[in-house]
């Protein structure tokens, strides 16, 4: 049964994955540039500075009318995860709609590298694809380089030497920023999410568990990890404030989840509602300043030296729009307690495409 359960996971997996590299090509192929304003992702006017009244509207281009540009500054970035947002907190803003009458918005690609310290490294892997501009979906592969923590738990190369993670996302923007005629309504995003890891049937294999019954004893008997895949639901609000020189966007969000360790670690089976939340400043036209805050579930068993508590994570960013297609970030993590050492002082680079 659970070899049968895996087979259609990764039927799955390549199905979702398929499609959406096809609707990204099929979005590159037929669409125009992208225009140089880069205001509407966040559904707003530029904000006019000086007092000066807004210019009238400009007829749109023929390009425009049929949907075929995608506006708005290369923001927001992509979570590791593979949703649009910061480093790990989801915005509800989605990137590249598609504008107008159009359905497919152009695909977005990002890259992560977070250096954890102990020999520990992430590595994310990113695409997002927009229908219209209420619909995302976006696919994240996770590489956790864990360092010494299989040969921690006396398990050495047998396990081999990363935790693999395959995010699945579709999320939908139930409300639009000002939506009902009232300036104060944020955009509201739903989100399902459904991750599976890859290399927990080869630690629980390595800890004596044949792959039949992976999750019977293993990390199940070790710290209460019970399986290899979860589904996450998500419903974030944001809001792009001009009260400033330069707007600033809160973001804050639930999440529903059985997640160690985002599911690096697998899941436990046990659902929890955690907080997050992130703050973006524009600072300039090209500098972008960020914070962003996200409450772990630890749910799972600790075991002192090999499998610490989960902490919450927090980061601080700092991102510069090189053009509007390519933006780049670095940023600071601290993230407690990781496996079997504390990774606080970790630092972080991205970069996200959109084409």
């Amino acid at each position: 049964m659970i070899n049968v359960l895996r087979g259609w996971i990764h039927t799955a997996a390549g199905c979702w994955l398929l499609a959406l590299v096809y609707l990204s090509a099929f979005a590159c192929s037929s669409m125009g540039t992208t225009s140089s304003v880069k205001w509407a992702w966040a559904n707003e006017p530029p904000p006019v500075s000086g007092g000066q009244e807004t210019p009238e509207a400009v007829a749109p281009s023929e390009e425009e009318e049929t949907g075929n540009v995608s506006e708005g500054p290369c923001l927001p970035l992509h979570t590791i995860e593979g949703s649009s947002g910061h480093f790990s907190v989801m915005s509800a803003y989605l990137a590249n709609p598609a504008l107008g009458e159009g359905v497919l918005g152009k695909p977005s690609l990002g890259y992560t590298h977070v250096h954890l310290g102990n020999g520990k490294n992430l590595e994310a892997f990113t695409l997002t694809e927009t229908l219209w501009d209420r619909i995302e979906l976006g696919y994240g592969l996770d590489l956790l380089d864990v360092g010494d923590s299989f040969s921690s738990m006396g398990l050495g190369a047998r396990a081999g030497h990363y935790s693999k993670l395959h995010n699945f996302n579709a999320r939908a923007v139930v409300v639009k920023d000002g939506d009902f005629n009232q300036s104060w309504m944020p955009a509201v995003t739903a989100g399902v999410h459904f991750k599976y890891n890859e290399s927990l049937g080869d630690v629980n294999e390595a800890l004596g568990v044949p792959r039949m019954n992976a999750g019977v004893k293993g990390l199940k008997a070790v710290a209460g990890i019970r399986r290899d895949y979860g589904l996450d639901v998500s419903l974030f609000a944001s809001k792009m404030f001009t009260f400033l020189s330069k707007p600033l966007i809160a973001t804050a969000g639930l999440r529903l989840t059985d997640s160690a360790h985002l599911g690096l670690l697998g899941f436990t089976g046990h659902q929890k509602v955690v907080m997050e939340g992130a703050i973006c400043f524009l600072a300039t036209d090209r500098l972008v300043l960020a914070a962003e805050y996200r409450q772990k579930p630890d749910e799972y068993r600790e075991v002192k030296g090999l499998i610490n508590d989960e902490d919450d994570w927090w980061v601080l960013a700092a991102g510069y729009l090189v053009s509007d297609q390519v933006s780049l970030a670095v940023g600071y993590g601290h993230f407690g307690q990781l496996l079997n050492h504390t990774a606080n002082k970790s630092w972080g680079v991205a970069i996200k495409f959109e084409f």
